[in-house]
């Protein structure tokens, strides 16, 4: 009974071959240049925009933009429907030890729902609750970030001449 069930945790093969190096560097150098556009702005505005999800985020922009959850609506409606999930939670509930998990767990089911799954949005209503954050932090960071990391990824993903994004809206 437990070995036909551990057997199916030994995978069906093996890995895909990778995309090739110049497609690692043309991921690294878009992350890279999006982050920095968000720090930049940061600087300017003398306000936080750069929030440790927007890392994972430019994972799926850069290295695997034709994916589902690397479309426009996906990176800005994930962030923001979690972040909003995280604060109406904290609102609600406070932030005892049991709070983020359940609001990481409905907003990754609102994200479901809404369909605009983004992994990396998971991790917002951990960040809004360990932080305190109200309403306007999904404004800005969140949203503000988003928005500025998808207009980043628009440019650097139509560069190439082989490559169109998004996908969808």
């Amino acid at each position: 009974m437990i070995r036909p069930f551990l057997a199916k945790m030994r995978g069906t093969g093996r890995p895909p071959a990778g995309p090739g190096l110049r497609h690692a560097a043309a991921a690294g150098l878009g992350g890279g240049v999006a982050l920095a556009v968000v720090a930049l702005l940061s600087v300017w505005a003398e306000a936080p925009l750069l929030i440790a999800p927007f890392g994972a985020s430019c994972v799926l922009l850069f290295a695997v933009p034709d994916s589902p959850l690397a479309q426009p609506r996906n990176v800005i409606g994930g962030h923001g429907v979690a972040a909003l999930v995280g604060v109406l939670f904290l609102l609600a509930f406070g932030a005892a030890w049991w709070v983020a998990p359940l609001a990481a767990g409905a907003a990754i089911a609102a994200m479901v729902a809404l369909r605009v799954v983004h992994p990396p949005a998971g991790a917002n209503p951990l960040v809004v609750i360990a932080g305190g954050h109200g309403f306007g932090f999904v404004a800005s960071p969140v949203l503000t970030g988003a928005a500025v990391l998808v207009a980043v990824a628009l440019v650097v993903n139509n560069l190439p001449r082989d490559r169109r994004y998004p996908a969808y809206w």
